[in-house]
């Protein structure tokens, strides 16, 4: 008992998150634990769906039933899980010539698949077992039962049954075969107080179906028409027939009236006028074959010459009658001519029969008086792999967005009817339903008013409403967000000047003070001067005829506005796939981004004080003017935290390049264990950096799509490493798969992932799920794929870390520049260019 309350209150404080947390997701680890020590086998990895379902359910039920049946401890009549969850069936039958009539409860109601196409297929062979004409027979000794609902929950599952054993393999098997249920299902027809209308129904589709089966068999024997091995249309044959005899007559010439063709004809036509002459022109089998069915062939003449002389020329090149006169081509043509439009004739009006049986016995149940008691579909739940491993996610109607969301793992997406559809009916691939959630219309409908407003307010209100202790849980749940957000952005905030570190002497100026910025800006910008170094020194050259004649403030007046307006235009020109001039310079980064001007101006005046310049006397002249103009900013004239920020996002941005482009050219030499690294990460920091804008990153599309290849070519190799056999490629491509794989799909899943990055983790998840049960795989083998599937299919416990790769360092912007340039040109082009 004190498990299950504890169970109950983990269940609150999870429900409570999932109303106002600021999460993406909430971790229900907690809750799972309780549950998870009540399994027998903890080894496993995965427990039986049903088994979980009706654990779930009874211990929410046994942890309710204290506080609603205080006086009857024994009555669950008014157990909230017992009201909303469970209904109760008759079974009444004959067994034997007895009669037998019994009221049962059910929580989940088991369907089977195998041999259905449809739910309502399933719970009609689920409601009757054996023959209808047995129920009236008493004395039969054979066995007759019908179930009816008597009582139907507000929330009725279904648990479809797609496992079953393989005694042959010794295994469970999961069963693939589509099977199709509707967004509405009327449960009139399976209720006990529709019994004498259903029954006459059923009496009414027994007659029509056995009705369908004559036509049906009158109708193949036309489609399949003959005695041997091979047969075909009737209609067809006819017609091939009709093609035949009309061949001669429109290719050959009249044949000539000579002696040695006479006997031919003679001994023809009788045989032709014989068959033909049949009463109502049919054709009969003893006149027609041989004893051993042949067909009679006209006994011609041997001697006589196969084709007039001279006609040679005028044969078809298709078989043909070798002689045949008008008389006889216009007897045949009319006889088979009338023969096939009786036959198709036929065919159409059992096909058309055939259409309105089956119609009449698809719309059988559509009485309105079967249609008082229809329940909405809520939710489904979906199971990717084989039966022993695989992935689960569910589909659930959200009443206030009027859509379908999926959820899968920590991602919560909106999704359709028609993507639920393809994961869930089966038979495409190894996806499909295991359990569906039908609530009651009149719930769907006091859900659907109850949810009609905004969503922010109708959240807002039901937290308001939640108690105080509850309310209290999330505020503590989301401070505590607020503070790991903090504690990640100084964790990544001291990392970004690690991928490009500052000489040590910039860390010991002696020129700082207290108006001077915080050491980590003063470390990026020092560094963004150092990066800029040779541009700025070119800026100070032009301005020495300035500084000759009007002295040094007047040159680097000239040299500041020189150097502005170059970057301003550089900031202007439109963009090419092989050139981004954000490279170049921060400055261009920062004008492309409409950074406030304060942080443009100090930027570039804290290149021109850059102590790297000392090349000679005017050089370091302007920098001494320039470095006293520095101190001449005071706090208020410039807000340096967010100084600070803009050159890390630059600094930030130039990692994202590096690691792309080193990603890419790794890539084209196809290594791919390498190059999966950088391009993982380059996503994850890009992905930060469009967060502020569109222009703070790189392309999200270019580096989605080389990662999600890499991705793909690299599961390939584990894949095929797997398969060797050779124990060492073997451990191999598990390690890839571990360290690599697996760490990266997580890492996707975590950000909003598209369509096809989803796409292609299911490629990568169907490829090792279809070694499973192999045969010409040891056991050895199979066990390992044991070990590693969960892990594929679920998103793991533990901490999934990708390790960072090293870290790379470009000479000059001029190096990134052209790296840039030689990576872009070979995407955009045919072949691959090296990059020295």
């Amino acid at each position: 008992g004190k498990r299950n309350v504890a169970f109950m209150q983990e269940l609150q404080c999870l429900f409570a998150l999932m109303l106002g947390t600021r999460r993406k997701f909430v971790d229900p680890s907690a809750a799972l634990k309780l549950l998870r020590d009540a399994f027998k086998s903890t080894e496993e990895q995965q427990q039986d769906v049903s088994e979980f379902t009706h654990k779930l359910l009874d211990w929410l039920e046994d942890a309710f039933q204290p506080a609603v049946s205080v006086r009857r401890p024994e009555d669950k009549s008014e157990n909230p899980m017992v009201q909303l969850f469970y209904g109760t069936f008759l079974t009444e039958g004959v067994h034997e010539g007895n009669t037998f009539s019994k009221i049962e409860t059910f929580g989940q109601y088991p369907l089977q698949v195998n041999g259905y196409r449809n739910l309502n297929e399933c719970l009609e062979g689920a409601m009757v077992e054996g023959e209808m004409q047995e129920a009236t027979t008493s004395r039969s000794g054979k066995y007759r039962q019908e179930r009816w609902f008597t009582k139907l929950p507000p929330v009725l599952t279904f648990e479809l049954s797609r496992f079953e054993y393989n005694q042959s393999l010794g295994q469970p098997e999961k069963i693939h075969t589509k099977l199709e249920f509707p967004q509405t299902i009327y449960m009139d027809r399976y209720l006990y107080c529709s019994k004498e209308l259903i029954q006459m129904k059923r009496e009414e589709v027994k007659r029509l179906n056995e009705k369908l089966v004559i036509l049906q068999q009158k109708l193949e024997r036309y489609m399949k028409y003959g005695s041997g091995p091979a047969r075909f249309p009737l209609p067809h044959m006819l017609q091939y027939v009709l093609e035949f005899v009309a061949t001669k007559s429109a290719a050959a010439l009249p044949p000539p009236q000579d002696s040695q063709t006479t006997p031919l004809q003679s001994q023809t036509k009788p045989c032709v006028l014989d068959v033909l002459s049949q009463p109502n022109g049919t054709l009969e089998r003893r006149d027609s074959r041989t004893e051993d069915g042949a067909f009679c062939l006209p006994q011609q003449d041997l001697s006589a010459p196969l084709q007039p002389s001279g006609a040679a020329a005028a044969t078809s090149e298709h078989p043909a009658p070798h002689v045949v006169s008008e008389e006889e081509l216009n007897l045949v043509r009319t006889c088979l001519e009338r023969w096939r439009n009786e036959t198709e004739q036929d065919v159409q009006d059992l096909k058309g029969s055939i259409a309105r049986i089956s119609l009449s016995i698809e719309q059988i149940y559509c009485d309105p008086l079967l249609q008082q008691v229809p329940y909405r579909l809520h939710a489904v739940l979906v199971h990717e792999g084989q039966a022993n491993a695989g992935h689960y996610w569910a589909f659930i109607y959200d009443q206030s967005r009027k859509s379908w969301l999926k959820y899968n793992d920590i991602s919560v997406t909106k999704s359709s009817w028609e993507e639920l559809e393809r994961d869930s009916f089966g038979g495409l691939r190894n996806a499909s339903a295991y359990c569906l959630m039908y609530i009651s219309d009149k719930v769907s409908h006091s859900v659907a008013d109850e949810e009609a407003g905004p969503n922010v307010g109708q959240f807002q209100k039901e937290i308001e409403g939640l108690p105080l202790d509850l309310r209290q849980y999330i505020q503590e749940d989301n401070w505590r967000l607020e503070q790991e957000a903090e504690e990640w952005e100084e964790e990544q905030s001291c990392k970004i000047p690690q991928m490009e570190p500052s000489s040590a002497s910039d860390s010991q100026d002696s020129e700082s003070g207290s108006d001077q910025p915080s050491s980590c800006a003063r470390s990026l910008s020092s560094e963004h001067a150092r990066i800029a170094q040779e541009q700025t020194a070119k800026a100070i050259a032009k301005s020495a005829d300035t500084y000759d004649k009007n002295g040094v403030v007047a040159a680097l007046y000239e040299a500041f506005h020189e150097e502005y307006s170059r970057l301003y235009l550089l900031s202007k020109e439109t963009p090419t796939p092989q050139n981004d001039a954000r490279l170049q310079h921060v400055l261009v980064y920062f004008l492309q981004n409409n950074a406030p001007q304060q942080i443009v101006d100090r930027t570039l005046l804290e290149q021109f004080a850059d102590k790297n310049l000392s090349y000679d006397e005017r050089s370091i002249s302007i920098m001494n003017v320039a470095r006293a103009k520095l101190r001449e900013i005071g706090p208020n004239d410039v807000n340096m935290e967010e100084y600070k920020r803009w050159h890390e996002d630059y600094s930030l941005f130039r990692k994202v390049s590096i690691y792309l482009l080193t990603g890419l050219e790794l890539y084209q030499n196809k290594k791919y264990q390498e190059s999966l690294t950088y391009l993982v990460y380059a996503y994850q920091s890009n992905t930060k950096l469009l967060q502020k804008g569109t222009k703070r990153g790189v392309s999200e599309s270019l580096i989605a799509l080389y990662r999600r290849n890499c991705l793909l070519k690299l599961n390939e190799v584990a894949a095929s490493m797997f398969v060797s056999c050779e124990e060492a490629r073997v451990a191999e491509g598990i390690s890839i798969l571990n360290e690599l794989i697996i760490p990266s799909m997580h890492l996707m899943s975590n950000f909003e992932i598209s369509k096809e990055d989803m796409d292609a983790i299911e490629v990568m998840r169907n490829r090792w799920c279809s070694y499973l049960g192999r045969e010409d795989m040891d056991a050895k083998l199979q066990m390992r794929l044991g070990e590693v599937l969960p892990r594929l299919l679920d998103c793991p416990s533990e901490v999934v870390v990708l390790k960072e790769p090293p870290k790379i360092r470009p000479n000059s912007p001029y190096d990134l520049c052209s790296r840039f340039a030689a990576v872009m040109e070979s995407i955009h082009g045919a072949s691959t260019v090296a990059v020295k």
